[in-house]
């Protein structure tokens, strides 16, 4: 049976850092690889 694209992305393991191996709190289809702390980025 084939599976629909929206059960494929929600299926899909959590992203993980690239540095630190830190969960990337993002969609999973994003192409980012690191995690806002590894890119410096800060909340406002």
């Amino acid at each position: 049976m084939i599976q629909s694209i929206v059960e494929f992305f929600k299926n899909l393991p959590p992203k993980e850092c690239v540095k630190c191996g830190n969960k990337i709190e993002e969609q999973h289809e994003c192409y980012g690889n690191q995690c806002d702390s590894c890119m410096g980025v800060t909340d406002i």
